[in-house]
């Protein structure tokens, strides 16, 4: 395995400097954001597709100072019911430039398609009332439908796509990630975020043993469940991310979301490469308790450690 930046964790960075800080570090790998929720600070899609001496240079950035880029990352809702063919149409450049680049993995969100006759999208949690369960087959159908479509489209230009599972999308556990991949085939698999399985009470360890040989990409990013909030509120957490010290979870620097920091992403390093993943590990840092810089800093010297230290059994 090697360690990795997706760089919109350090966004108000320059291409330039964000490149600089990755070989400063000796990170390995880099993984640009192209569009959609991300404002794609360091990469112009469209200049990038249009122009061959545009990807050349790139190209040229990256090997200059030591970099690869491990994947792409067009994550959106392209299911949405007002806003889904323009991210669509981002997610399908992205795949174009993948192929382009010879980047072997776009990641992605399944997306959420909204209940029919709803301009919004609806992500069910309970199944009760009955109409609830009535809904989300007809999500599925709808995702079913375009997934299949879209990793023909993947297929086509040798990429392979990388769901992320996050919360108000349809595939947002393990269980549901297989769903999708057993109705539309092994071009699609896992980006192992275990963040988002931390705060919905998933265990992301028993969730990479499940996921064994469909994890395509990995992001190093942690949480801290906040106790004494949490009891009073639940994991349900509707409150906007700078209010750190009134949320039940925050997203935080990586280690410092579970006591003993290094013992835990050990435990998480051995159980990836249980499951047979020997990519990348791409920090994502979005701690508003830390500098940019500083959360990278830290989450390169944890994961270092976490490689090459054996689990206490």
């Amino acid at each position: 395995m090697n360690i990795g930046l997706m760089t919109d964790s350090v966004a108000a960075l320059s291409t330039t400097e964000t490149l600089d800080l990755a070989a400063e570090l000796g990170i390995d790998t880099v993984e640009f954001a192209t569009g959609n929720w991300s404002t794609a600070p360091h990469l112009d899609l469209e200049g990038l597709l249009a122009g061959e001496a545009a990807r050349a240079e790139l190209s040229a950035a990256l090997r200059d100072r030591g970099l690869r880029l491990s994947a792409l990352n067009a994550s959106g809702n392209q299911l949405h019911p007002v806003t889904g063919a323009e991210q669509d149409r981002v997610v399908r450049g992205t795949i174009r430039l993948a192929g382009l680049l010879g980047v072997p993995t776009v990641v992605l969100m399944s997306g959420l398609p909204a209940a029919p006759g709803d301009s919004t999208p609806n992500w069910i949690t309970t199944c009760w009332p009955p109409e609830t369960t009535e809904v989300l087959e007809r999500q599925w159908e709808t995702a079913t439908g375009y997934w299949r479509q879209l990793v023909e489209f993947a297929r086509a230009h040798d990429v392979r796509l990388a769901l992320e599972m996050h919360a108000n999308q349809l595939v947002y556990n393990a269980p549901t990630l297989l769903r999708l991949r057993e109705a539309v085939g092994p071009v699609i698999g896992a980006n192992m975020d275990p963040s988002h399985l931390m705060w919905m009470g998933s265990d992301p360890i028993q969730s990479v043993e499940a996921l064994d040989g469909a994890i395509y990409h990995v992001h190093a990013k942690d949480t801290r469940l906040e106790s004494d909030r949490l009891g009073l509120t639940s994991r349900l957490e509707t409150l906007p991310f700078d209010r750190v010290g009134d949320r039940a979870w925050n997203y935080v620097t990586l280690g410092d979301g579970h006591p003993g920091g290094t013992a835990y992403w050990s435990e998480f390093v051995a159980a990836l490469r249980s499951s047979g993943y020997t990519g990348t590990l791409s920090i994502e840092h979005e701690d508003l308790a830390c500098t940019p810089v500083d959360g990278v800093r830290r989450s390169v010297d944890l994961l270092r450690a976490a490689l090459h230290t054996e689990p206490v059994a």
